[in-house]
């Protein structure tokens, strides 16, 4: 039973004492443990994010990449202009030796080449134009225009087993945003920059902190 005592000078109204406050005490507890179980679940959450983000941020580039891209679709084959028409080639498509000297005496022809966003002729290149253009001319295959398109053609070849013509592609910002030709001697042509233009590079420094992978669209036989 609740009892009922009187305040002095408060005649009338009663104030609840003894099992009510018995009563709240239990509620109380619940909700402090309540909170407290939130407070360290949330701390659990945040450092366990943290671990995930620095465990994603020590993978290397190439690491990140190859991850990403070898769950997309990837094209097999692709259209190659022959005297009698166009033929679908299965990739890498063969290629001699003599066209290989073509893309390469191309390329000589075409250093200090303006670069041009946009541009896909000698009047100015950007970096997949460039490699639309040499590899039309060279080995007369009809390459997709974009960056975004070419990186999804061919197989992936990982830095350790890049060959002569193979493309190779560099990330930034955690996408692919630049394509090159290799070269062999860890050489490597592209439409750099508007400062460099069309120019030959090696893979180190920068680039090699960049570089994600190849892809292999022809095979020097």
């Amino acid at each position: 039973m609740i009892e009922e005592t009187h305040e002095p000078g408060l005649t009338g109204i009663p104030c609840h004492t003894g099992s009510m406050n018995e009563s709240i005490r239990p509620v109380t507890k619940t909700v402090t443990m309540q909170r407290a179980f939130r407070v360290a679940l949330l701390a659990i959450l945040s450092i366990l994010m943290l671990a995930l983000g620095a465990c994603q941020s020590s993978r290397s580039v190439s690491d990140r990449m190859e991850s990403k891209y070898s769950l997309k679709k990837r094209k097999t084959s692709i259209m190659r202009l022959r005297p009698q028409g166009l033929e679908h080639c299965p990739l890498p498509v063969k290629v001699s030796e003599q066209e290989f000297r073509t893309l390469l005496e191309s390329i000589e022809t075409l250093k200090g080449a303006k670069y041009r966003f946009g541009g896909t002729n000698p009047e100015g290149f950007d970096c997949s134009g460039f490699v639309q253009y040499l590899y039309s001319k060279a080995f007369r295959l009809a390459l997709p225009r974009t960056t975004n398109s070419l990186v999804l053609l061919g197989p992936m070849v990982p830095r350790e087993q890049i060959e002569r013509g193979d493309l190779l592609f560099f990330a930034f910002e955690d996408d692919i945003g630049h394509v090159g030709i290799y070269l062999g001697n860890q050489r490597f042509a592209h439409a750099s920059s508007v400062a460099k233009g069309v120019t030959v590079s090696l893979l180190e420094n920068n680039y090699a902190n960049h570089f994600a992978f190849g892809t292999r669209i022809v095979r020097v036989q």
